[in-house]
């Protein structure tokens, strides 16, 4: 059978996938909400839910680097990534051994995408479909704008998230205006955020692991702005974890 993945990329799979590694996190979990936990034989070290399954499958390596012969040792049928979190040098080498299926997730639409996509090639569509429906259902009414805010991601150097990302659209449906207007994940000085003066600073739980102690730091430079720690997986995570964002912004904006 030929698929397309979200790259555009035709992939010859000439049966029903059976011995499955994911190279990203929130796919993993993906596939385990979806019912497929027993054909998955590798996983990589950052695929932490469920909190089993670094222990019950083998750890390939990380998101960017692999262990080869690991990879090769475990015979794969397919093997999924995503244009974002993998190295595109590494996946190239991978597309030349094996069936590699790519997802590119900037949205809400191409997550559902994802979702039916996968689960036609892996031979589940009822259970993505499960999926989608709720998707749809949770966020079928935008929820109204709570301020302007600018999303953390690191730091030192402080990279931001900004449009053409999936933690942007994410921001929008939680009811944050996004204050950053370039694409990507731009670098911003602390000058630039206190002339911005967003009302509200996220302070994301990864891949920077900000903590309480960030808020008061951050306060001094803009003292007039809500500054709050917030979940990043349910802000970045584009799998089935959507499905529990709903609930949560409700939580962190209090309507």
């Amino acid at each position: 059978m030929l698929y397309t993945d979200q790259l555009n990329r035709r992939i010859s799979i000439p049966a029903l996938p059976q011995r499955i590694i994911s190279l990203v996190p929130s796919q993993t979990e993906l596939l385990v909400d979806l019912g497929l936990e027993d054909r998955i034989v590798g996983v990589t070290k950052f695929c932490v839910y469920p909190e089993r399954i670094r222990k019950q499958k083998t750890v390939v390596g990380g998101t960017k680097n692999y262990r080869y012969e690991v990879i090769k040792s475990l015979n794969p049928d397919l093997i999924i990534g995503n244009k974002e979190e993998n190295d595109q040098e590494s996946i190239h080498k991978l597309i030349m051994d094996y069936p590699v299926w790519m997802s590119d997730v900037y949205n809400l639409e191409d997550c559902a995408v994802m979702i039916r996509s996968l689960g036609e090639v892996l031979g589940v569509p009822q259970n993505a479909e499960i999926m989608i429906n709720q998707l749809k259902l949770d966020f079928r009414q935008p929820r109204a704008t709570i301020g302007s805010a600018i999303y953390m991601i690191w730091k030192d150097p402080i990279l931001v998230a900004g449009k053409m990302t999936f933690i942007d659209e994410m921001m929008r449906v939680a009811g944050f205006e996004n204050a950053i207007i370039e694409d990507r994940y731009p670098q911003v000085s602390l000058n630039e955020l206190s002339r911005i003066k967003p009302e509200y600073l996220l302070l994301s739980s990864e891949p920077y692991p900000f903590v309480e102690k960030h808020i008061n730091l951050f306060q001094e430079i803009l003292p007039d702005t809500n500054i709050r720690l917030v979940d990043g997986e349910m802000f970045s995570w584009y799998g089935s974890r959507v499905l529990q964002a709903k609930d949560y912004f409700v939580s962190i904006s209090g309507r």
